[in-house]
């Protein structure tokens, strides 16, 4: 009886230790809630609110109803909604390619962490929910811009990265919308002054890329990607790396957003010093050079926008 009463105890206590198995813990849901974080590019999203909370700003100043803190809040959720949808969808089209690059291999689909319906149906409701979001609580022409920034980033840039090294131009135009987006929530049209930021941004978007590009030139290649041609790569990345960095030292004597003599002159010495990083690439093509410009480009765009509020302060 005594041995009947002893098994019982262990089937119970078995039991309960393959309930416990299948409860998901506190880690694990912070662990999926980390690689459902991750699909969303936060990196990526913090240059996206920085431009358009700027673009918004200066847009403010330019518009007759002043600034609003509820319409920049509206405006930031639903571009972050967009871009969110825009980056889980973008690694859910690359996940094959992603595996095969050591810089990507450990993202949550290529590991098998997150299933393909489930990061589709996420992606689909972010990008659904931001656009909607937009023009309910913002107005339609910043939601169209948002909608054509999504299109454009999946079904132009993303295919054409496996095609043609020019995929790097034609991404530099969703990659530039965001001012356009900010401009347009809080003015309701868009003017000079919008293109203008748009210009820094598209500009900007060439240097910052080819330091990343030939960073992980290798890994590129072994997945397929032509963001960097097969031949004459050197001369392509030299070109447009010295071209935009020269275009930006160009816009900023030239735009209309920097008025003041010491933001422009701020604008000019941060485009002088961004361009000499730039030539660095262009002339010894090193990782130690491509390092230096893409830390000089995160440092430059923020600081040119932060010139351009303070311009307008």
């Amino acid at each position: 009886m005594s041995r009947a009463v002893a098994t019982e105890h262990i089937l119970i206590a078995g039991a309960q230790s393959s309930d416990d198995a299948h409860e998901p813990s506190p880690s694990r849901w912070l662990a999926v809630a980390t690689d459902y974080w991750s699909l969303t590019k936060p990196e990526v999203n913090i240059l996206i609110v920085v431009c358009s909370a700027a673009s918004f700003y200066l847009g403010s100043r330019a518009n007759s109803e002043g600034f609003s803190v509820p319409l920049l809040i509206h405006t930031l959720v639903g571009t972050l909604l967009v871009a969110s949808g825009a980056a889980t969808l973008n690694q859910y089209v690359e996940r094959q390619y992603d595996s095969q690059m050591r810089r990507t291999a450990e993202r949550p689909l290529p590991a098998g962490r997150i299933s393909l319906r489930s990061a589709l149906l996420f992606g689909v409701m972010l990008a659904s929910a931001g656009t909607v979001y937009l023009a309910v609580t913002v107005n339609l022409l910043a939601s169209l811009l948002a909608i054509l920034t999504l299109l454009t980033y999946l079904f132009a840039y993303t295919p054409l990265k496996r095609k043609t090294s020019i995929c790097t131009l034609v991404g530099a135009f969703p990659g530039a919308m965001p001012p356009l987006i900010g401009w347009a929530a809080a003015k309701g049209r868009l003017s000079l002054q919008a293109v203008e930021l748009c210009g820094f941004l598209f500009l900007w978007q060439f240097p910052h890329f080819m330091a990343i590009a030939w960073m992980y030139r290798e890994d590129y290649a072994r997945a397929g990607y032509l963001v960097l041609p097969t031949e004459k790569r050197e001369r392509f990345v030299a070109w447009l790396t010295a071209l935009p960095v020269l275009g930006l030292v160009i816009l900023s004597l030239a735009t209309t957003t920097l008025a003041g003599p010491v933001c422009r002159t701020g604008a000019l010495l941060l485009s002088l010093g961004f361009a000499y990083c730039g030539a660095q690439l262009s002339l010894r093509r090193s990782t130690a050079a491509a390092r230096r410009l893409l830390l000089a480009s995160l440092v430059y765009l923020p600081l040119i926008l932060i010139l351009m509020v303070a311009d307008n302060v």
